[in-house]
């Protein structure tokens, strides 16, 4: 099929990128002549496993093209896929004005049928004003797909190539067809395409990361009583887990949810309940679980070096929101450590990925190294808050010479806290009793 992508990040190139590996012939449409011009030379902006050879492969056999030019996008395509973003505007709604500028670029230019899907996460009822604004400035037939997108940074090809569902908003039988043809390649094993109405489609997305942001919530609520009476949340997640009603998925405790979507998600899903006069009592305790968890976790650390007269400095392993991915939007990382930096901390941070992102986000007020162990030397305390793999089985001996104190901070519950009483480390990790070594 002839497929055109509006919309260059996370969910457009990957999408994109994957239809081309279908065998579709994709045409990519950004407005940053930047970004455009350096996928024409193969430079992928953002890190996502797998995504860069799938990129150039379908390049090599012109397949996937990129373009600044939205109407060349149109007049080759029968399938026009929007994947703008949608922040959250101030209010705590959907911002959907990308959504809605490209629309209307659309139907600008538009002189024949085509089918236009939103791959972006958009509120319930985007269908309408979407389908709406299309009408009223043109009168070339089309059909409008609400079409979320279900993809986990650092596992986004994988999951687009081997999906959980599909699901397709649309009441037409005929763009039924078209799409379960487009992707009945991604479904070799069996058929997982739902399909429902837009409106549904829409609260679909919603309601599947509201959900998921309940679970990791729910997990971080229960780590601070297991804290205090002195339980391990890692056995009690066994335990909760090992129910097959509840499965084990999304239920490690830890700093705190962030990303792209998630928060956004979260507080949209806030914003359209009080807009319809529903008040959405658990969404709301679900966000606040997870801003008292990172304010938890930044204040643990300060307390333990209350008492410390001159600067203390940290080495921070992990700047990224979860790994596999440099996104740091929303990151409980950059969120801990702007509150350390405000309070004094000093901090020298290392990620696989992240790092050239984070000090712009921090404005270049941490210092960034390329190897987590340059960043120990003579640190106060280690603290981690990304679960990279290569974080996972560290050097202890290395760590313990490295560090001021051998203190640890495990965001992200890595470690056997045996292990680490035996390498002569005290740890505090996330709804498990610490590590007091004695001195």
């Amino acid at each position: 099929m002839q497929i055109c992508v509006t919309g260059v990040g996370y969910v457009g190139l990957v999408t994109a990128a994957c239809l081309a590996e279908a065998g579709n012939n994709v045409i990519c449409v950004d407005n940053d002549a930047v970004k455009i011009a350096g996928l024409n030379n193969d430079v992928i902006p953002i890190y996502e496993p797998g995504l860069t050879e799938i990129v150039k492969h379908n390049r090599k056999l012109d397949r996937l093209h990129f373009t600044t030019d939205i109407k060349y996008g149109i007049d080759n395509s029968l399938i026009i896929f929007m994947a703008v973003g949608t922040p959250s505007a101030e209010d705590g709604s959907c911002d959907l004005s990308a959504i809605m500028s490209v629309a209307s670029e659309i139907a600008e230019n538009l002189t024949d049928y085509r089918i236009i899907a939103t791959k972006s996460t958009v509120p319930p009822g985007t269908a309408q004003k979407v389908s709406d604004l299309i009408r009223s400035k043109t009168s070339v037939p089309f059909d409008y797909v609400s079409n979320p997108e279900f993809l986990k940074e650092g596992a986004a090809v994988e999951d687009f190539m081997s999906p959980d569902r599909i699901i397709i908003g649309t009441i037409n039988p005929p763009v039924r067809e078209l799409m379960n043809q487009l992707y009945n390649p991604f479904m070799r094993k069996s058929s997982r395409i739902l399909f429902m109405d837009p409106v549904s489609a829409e609260m679909a997305k919603y309601a599947a990361n509201a959900m998921l942001a309940t679970r990791i919530s729910f997990m971080n609520e229960i780590s601070v009583l297991c804290e205090k009476i002195g339980a391990d949340i890692e056995n009690v997640r066994k335990g909760l887990g090992s129910d097959s009603r509840i499965g084990s998925s999304f239920l490690f405790p830890g700093v705190g949810y962030g990303g792209s979507c998630f928060p956004k998600d979260i507080r949209s899903l806030i914003h359209t309940g009080s807009i319809n006069d529903v008040e959405m009592t658990m969404t709301k305790s679900v966000q606040q679980v997870n801003i008292n968890q990172q304010e938890r976790f930044a204040d643990r650390v300060m307390s333990y070096f209350a008492q410390k007269k001159e600067h203390v400095s940290l080495a921070v392993w992990g700047l990224a929101f979860k790994a596999r991915t440099d996104d740091i939007r929303e990151s409980p990382a950059i969120y801990c450590i702007k509150k350390l930096i405000d309070n004094g901390f000093k901090i020298k941070a290392y990620d696989p990925e992240a790092g050239p992102s984070a000090l712009v986000a921090l404005k270049d007020k941490i210092e960034v190294v390329q190897n987590g162990y340059d960043a120990l030397d003579n640190a106060d305390a280690l603290v981690i808050f990304t679960d990279w793999q290569e974080f996972r089985n560290p050097d202890f001996e290395d760590i313990k010479s490295k560090l001021k104190n051998p203190v640890i901070f495990d965001g992200r519950n890595l470690y056997n806290p045996d292990m680490l009483k035996r390498a002569g480390i005290e740890y505090h990790s996330v709804g498990r009793p610490s590590v007091i070594v004695e001195k």
